[in-house]
């Protein structure tokens, strides 16, 4: 039994990850997972990862509906808990893809349900029926649930995969620029339409709102993040699946921002700074499909 889950801890934690964007919440998930896997009777499970699977998603659900009623209440914009992630999560691209800050914003504009189904579907590859027994949906339910989530997420995700590689070298122009303060070889790095993100829960301070265009948000970089980082080391690490850039100050970790980048341009600039968010950035956190 307890075999069992240990096999399949990673792959719940991503699951529950996904649906939710804490890893607080997906921790405190595995555990009422284990719990309920600890009663269940061996004999009657079939396969113990669909089993498994199913509870983790269940209990999601649940914590999902709750997490919404809290994000009424947010300061500011609420940003998906940032991980720091192993080489090999970067090497499977459709996964990295499923957890980067953009995706996860994405999924963050679909329904509890909606939600399940796409990441049980669409990343995970499980099967209709089940997902119903998941959800408490029918098959045939389930299948309509999976082609409206799909046509909601190709409308609104990022315009394409980047590799890793190409990430990289765009983030490491990118921190020239943020260290020196060079405003223009900002504007030319940021898209025209590039959007930055901050999240400071009310307890760091951070822009509110989005920000949107390639003059306000290079003003905004150079003024804030790079004042931020004149106070520590900006160093570049891979969270998400993709590489991004930390603040510390006097060793602890301040802020994260992750960057999305499209064509060699930076389309998005994810900044979290909520110290409650920030607790999985001292050890590599395992995702795994």
């Amino acid at each position: 039994m307890t075999d069992a889950f240990l096999t399949h801890r990673n792959l719940l934690f991503t699951v529950a990850y996904e649906m939710l964007g804490s890893a607080a919440d997906a921790e405190d998930v595995l555990q009422e997972t284990w719990l309920r896997w600890a009663g269940v009777d061996q004999e009657i499970v079939e396969n113990e990862r669909a089993y498994l699977v199913r509870i983790t998603t269940r209990l999601a659900l649940t914590r999902l509906r709750t997490l919404g009623r809290r994000k009424e209440t947010y300061v500011g914009s609420w940003l998906p808990e940032p991980l720091l992630t192993a080489p090999d999560v970067a090497e499977d691209v459709e996964l990295a893809d499923s957890v980067s800050m953009a995706m996860m914003l994405v999924l963050e504009t679909l329904t509890p349900t909606e939600r399940a189904v796409f990441v049980l579907r669409d990343v995970f590859d499980v099967g209709y029926d089940e997902i119903a027994e998941a959800v408490g949906k029918t098959p045939a339910a389930v299948r309509q649930i999976a082609h409206r989530a799909r046509s909601h997420v190709a409308a609104r995700r990022p315009r394409g995969t980047v590799s890793a590689a190409e990430s990289r070298g765009a983030l490491e122009a990118f921190q020239s620029a943020v260290e020196t303060g060079d405003l223009q070889r900002l504007l030319d790095l940021l898209a025209p339409d590039v959007v930055l993100m901050g999240d400071g829960g009310g307890v760091k301070q951070a822009v509110l709102r989005p920000v949107s265009g390639a003059d306000k948000v290079a003003r905004m970089l150079a003024s804030g993040i790079g004042r931020i980082a004149a106070l520590g080391t900006l160093q570049p690490v891979q969270v998400n699946g993709f590489p991004a850039l930390v603040v510390r100050i006097d060793g602890e970790v301040d802020t994260v921002l992750a960057v999305r980048i499209d064509d060699g341009l930076v389309t998005g600039l994810y900044a979290v700074r909520n110290p409650e968010k920030l607790s999985h950035m001292d050890r590599e956190t395992a995702l795994r499909r």
